[in-house]
Parts: structure tokens; C-alpha cells; sequence
């Protein structure tokens, strides 16, 4: 085949960020998707999986009322969009009394092609077991000089699909996708979709949309591999993002030529940036414009406020700080550096009065007792019903600011300081809250709205963590030190190790069973918990669901 009459085809990826349940405003983000490939000479637009409805739709899409809308809205489309290149877009479709997870392709002003996929997730955040019928294994369509195969999502993570598509007669592979990340997420969709390259000896397209849903981030950094498992195009990870890929047909077969070419960031960085895209996409697709959270001084509070300043901008950030008597001077001073730093609003309230007439309005039924943990859980409650006060009047959402570790051992107060609509860190342990605080105040990038420089104040970072409700106190007094902790619960939660595993480790026996034993027990708390940002395949949310009644406890 002489290079002069190569056939080829231009395909346009548009990585992008749908929201659920707006089925006219997804609609829009794809007509003008599928604008930019007709203006681009695309024979095709490719779109994710579910692009109408949004990802994850949880039990929506069974409602018959919703799924019929969004199917009428994907015929509408085709309609709409008959003079140009053909669009790929995900859905859902009722076949038989069946609700199938589908890869609509419309073309010449029709729905041409139905795809309907056939392995059904049923693990971590995903159940869709729950929700679709699994379809029978499906050939490739047609698109102009190309015959397409498109195995949705996690049928590409199976090697059967991908094969049978390839035996009939499918020239490349397009995978639509919902994939959220966690932590290495990138490196492991790479080396599967690798392996269904080597298998079927075909080109494949990994589109993945971008954008946070509940406590989900869809990270994008959809990749375009050649046979063999050549890169031969990389899109930015968490970034909304349209390109175009060109196919040429020679004499092995369809290649894609080189295009975009986009570096993936370090772990420290995409765990940022997810943070930052799941508060701002939480607070928009809930219709908050406007957050405030309590800004103690220390280092949680602190990155929170980075965060929200990142996400939504400053000027729309209120901090408050709420000292008692045992708040203490640095603290306020740090607090106000922090909203200095960063630019935000920053109120004061003391709760000292109310504290007094709450110890007022008990002193008869608490005569003769011990003050302890139950007057320091008034101090944090009563901060938690000023700043749900100010949230009710003036309609900004609060964030929360407890950590992993915390979250994990029960180490806050619930209608306290769990207080709150979201919580960014809900899914970082304390050791890489230090990390992520250095390394914001050492890097700014375009996608944030905060200030660059220093943030975070030094003082915050390096001094001992504390809650401050009592005289003297410091996070150690009734816990190990952080790096102890977090290893001994990424043992526990992350890697599901047993006591002895962990024991073997080199961690004192009793230490491990008191983490054991407060990490049960705190299961209510987090069951009542706001939602955060996935970071981790062992979020404490859908990925990790324990019984709240539990008597078992690892003797090993």
C-alpha cells in the first residue's frame, strides 16, 4: 500500500466531566464535544460510558421515569446531529424489560449501533450487579472505513471481550469509560489495557472521563496504545480535555499517529488535585457556591482551608476560629496566618460563654463526677452548632476536617467536629497530611484558585498535633505517634493483615489490639460520617463496609 492512497480516520476524544442526573446539560457538553470534531474533519467523537445520565448513577437509573428520559435524549441527539462525523456516547437502554449499562453510536441522524455491555463490576464502589443485566458477548460496528470494537469499562478489564471482538473483526478497540482513581490507578489501567493489545494484536483507545461524583474522582489520563503497547497518545489527568487521534490503515493494520502527549503527576500531587476536584464537584453538582470550616491553627484545618481556597476560590472561603480557655495563643496566631496566607475570610467566636452555661445547665447532674472526656466533647459539639449555625444563615456548606487516622480510630466527636456536608480528607492519613502540606506550599499549578507560596505556615506542619480541650494536650497522649498508627492501620485497613501479621512487623502486641479495638468500635461514627474524596481502594465508605453491631475481634 503506497503512503499516498493510506486510508485514514480521525477520531475525537473528549475527556469530560457530566453530571448526574442532568441529563440536558450532559447533552449540551456533547453536542459541542461532537462541534469540535466536525470542525476538526473527525469521522467520529467518542464520549464515556453513561455520558448521559452521569457516573455512577447508583440506583437513579433504575427509576423507569429517568432511564426513559435519558434514552429519549440520546434519539434526540442523533436527530440533531445528522450532517456530521458519528457520535459515540454512553447510556443506559431497556431492552425486554432489561436495563443494560449501553455505548450508543449515532450516525446519519439515527442510533446506528447499540453496544451493551457484558461484565458487570460487583466490587470496591461498584454494583452494578445491582443495577444492569449483563449482555451477551457482542461484535464490532461500523464507522466509515472502520470496524470498531468497544468493550465498555470493565469488559476491557476481561480478556474474553476484548478477544471476541478482535476474532470478529474488529480493527481497533475504543473502551469507554467511568474509572475512578485511587492511588496508582494510572499504572494498573496501563498494564491491563497493554495486555489486551499483546492478546488481540489490536490498537486500543482508553477514554476515561474526569470529574468528582459523591466521593468518587474520575482522573481521566485516557491513553491511545499501538499493537505491541507503544504509547501514542496521553491525555491529562483530572483535566476536562478534547483532542483528536488519527488512524492510517497500512499494511499490518491500523495504526494511531503520535498526538497529545501528556505528563501523569507524581502520587502526592494527583492526590491533591483529587481532593480539590471532589470538594469543588461536590459543591457544585449540590448547588453550594460559597464553604466555610473551623480553623483551629492546626494542620488539618489548615489543608482543608488550602483546599477549599484551590477548589473555589478565596474570596468565597470563611474561616472561623472558636477558642475556648484552652486555645492557645499560637494557635490564634497560626489560625490567622493560615487566612492571611490564603487570602480567605477569617471570623472569631469564642464558645467560652456557652461552655460555662452548658457546665451551668449540668452541674446538678453531673455533681459529684469527674470532669474528662465528656466536658471535652461539649467544647467540640458546641463549635459544631455555632458553625452549622453560620452554615443554616448564610448558605455556605461546612467542611469538615478530620483525617484518616482520626476517622479511623474514632478520634473525633460525632455532631462535633464531624460536623459537616464533606470532608476532603476523609481518605488521607495523617503522615501524608504533613507530606501534602509541604509539598502544596513548594508547588502551585493553573488548576488552582489559591495563592502560590508559602500557605501553610512551617509552625503549623512541625508542631505537636493537638485538639486543645484540655490543658496541655497532644494526639499522643491517646494515641501512638502518627507513624506508628497509620502503618499499624494500613496493615488493618489497606492490606487487611492480621494482629500477628502486623505483629511481626515489629509493633507492640497490645498497641495493634487497642487500634484493633478502636477502629471496630468507631464504625457508628463513620457510618454517620460526611463523605470525602476517594483516594484509596480502602476508603472508609463503599469500600470498606463492616457491621456497626460487631463482637469479632483477631486473637492471632
Amino acid at each position: 500500500m503506497s503512503p499516498s492512497s493510506q486510508t485514514t480516520f480521525r477520531l475525537t476524544l473528549a475527556q469530560l466531566n457530566p453530571t448526574v442526573g442532568a441529563i440536558e446539560a450532559n447533552i449540551a457538553l456533547a453536542f459541542d464535544a461532537w462541534e469540535q470534531g466536525r470542525a476538526a474533519g473527525a469521522q467520529m467523537v467518542a464520549l464515556t460510558e453513561m455520558f448521559v445520565t452521569g457516573y455512577q448513577t447508583q440506583d437513579l437509573v433504575m427509576k423507569p421515569a429517568f432511564a426513559a428520559q435519558a434514552e429519549r435524549a440520546v434519539g434526540e441527539l442523533a436527530r440533531r446531529i445528522a450532517g456530521g462525523p458519528a457520535l459515540g456516547i454512553g447510556g443506559p437502554h431497556t431492552r425486554e424489560g432489561r436495563l443494560y449499562n449501553a455505548y450508543y453510536i449515532l450516525e446519519h441522524g439515527r442510533i446506528a449501533a447499540t453496544v451493551l455491555k457484558h461484565e458487570l463490576p460487583n466490587d470496591g464502589v461498584f454494583d452494578e450487579k445491582r443495577i444492569f443485566a449483563s449482555a451477551p458477548l457482542q461484535g464490532p460496528y461500523r464507522v466509515g472505513p472502520l470496524r470498531i470494537g468497544s468493550p465498555i469499562c470493565e469488559d476491557a478489564w476481561h480478556s474474553d471481550v476484548s478477544e471476541t471482538l478482535g476474532e470478529s473483526g474488529a480493527q481497533i478497540l475504543l473502551v469507554p469509560n467511568g474509572s475512578p482513581y485511587h492511588r496508582g490507578k494510572p499504572s494498573v489501567r496501563t498494564n491491563l489495557m497493554v495486555a489486551r493489545v499483546v492478546e488481540t494484536g489490536l490498537p486500543l483507545v482508553y477514554l476515561n472521563m474526569v470529574g468528582g461524583q459523591d466521593d468518587q474522582v474520575f482522573d481521566g489520563a485516557s491513553f491511545v496504545l499501538n499493537p505491541g503497547g507503544a504509547l501514542a497518545v496521553q491525555m491529562p489527568q483530572f483535566l476536562p480535555c478534547v483532542t483528536h487521534v488519527d488512524f492510517t490503515e497500512t499494511a499490518e493494520g491500523w495504526r494511531a499517529k503520535q498526538g497529545l502527549m501528556d505528563n501523569l503527576p507524581r502520587i502526592v500531587e494527583a492526590d491533591y488535585h483529587a481532593m480539590v476536584i471532589g470538594t469543588r464537584d461536590y459543591l457544585a453538582k449540590c448547588g453550594f457556591k460559597k464553604v466555610l470550616l473551623g480553623l483551629s491553627g492546626g494542620i488539618d484545618s489548615a489543608l482543608v482551608a488550602a483546599i477549599a481556597a484551590d477548589a473555589i476560590g478565596a474570596e468565597n472561603v470563611r474561616c472561623v476560629m472558636l477558642p475556648s480557655r484552652f486555645t492557645s495563643q499560637a494557635s490564634l496566631e497560626d489560625a490567622g496566618e493560615v487566612a492571611r496566607n490564603l487570602g480567605t475570610r477569617l471570623d472569631t467566636v469564642s464558645i467560652s460563654e456557652p461552655q460555662e452555661a452548658v457546665g451551668a445547665a449540668l452541674a446538678d447532674l453531673f455533681a459529684g463526677t469527674q470532669p474528662g472526656i465528656t466536658e471535652e466533647n461539649v467544647q467540640s459539639r458546641l463549635r459544631g452548632v455555632l458553625l452549622m449555625a453560620l452554615s443554616n444563615k448564610f448558605g455556605e456548606m461546612l467542611l469538615t476536617t478530620g483525617n484518616k487516622s482520626e476517622m479511623a480510630v474514632g478520634y473525633c466527636t460525632i455532631y462535633g467536629d464531624m460536623n459537616g456536608g464533606y470532608n476532603p480528607l476523609k481518605d488521607i492519613y495523617k503522615t501524608r497530611v504533613f507530606e501534602t502540606c509541604r509539598w502544596r506550599n513548594d508547588n502551585h499549578r493553573d488548576w488552582m484558585q489559591g495563592p502560590a507560596g508559602v500557605v501553610i505556615p512551617p509552625r503549623v506542619i512541625d508542631k505537636p498535633p493537638s485538639a486543645e480541650l484540655r490543658e496541655n494536650q497532644k494526639d499522643q497522649d491517646s494515641l501512638p505517634p502518627y507513624e506508628v498508627l497509620d502503618d499499624i492501620l494500613d496493615g488493618l485497613i489497606e492490606r487487611e493483615l492480621s494482629v500477628a501479621e502486623i505483629v511481626a512487623k515489629g509493633h507492640d502486641r497490645a498497641t495493634v489490639k487497642k487500634v484493633e479495638h478502636l477502629l471496630y468500635i468507631s464504625e457508628y461514627k463513620r457510618f454517620q460520617s460526611a463523605p470525602g474524596t476517594r483516594l484509596t481502594k480502602k476508603a472508609l465508605w463503599l469500600d470498606r463496609r463492616y457491621p456497626l453491631a460487631m463482637r469479632w475481634r483477631d486473637e492471632s
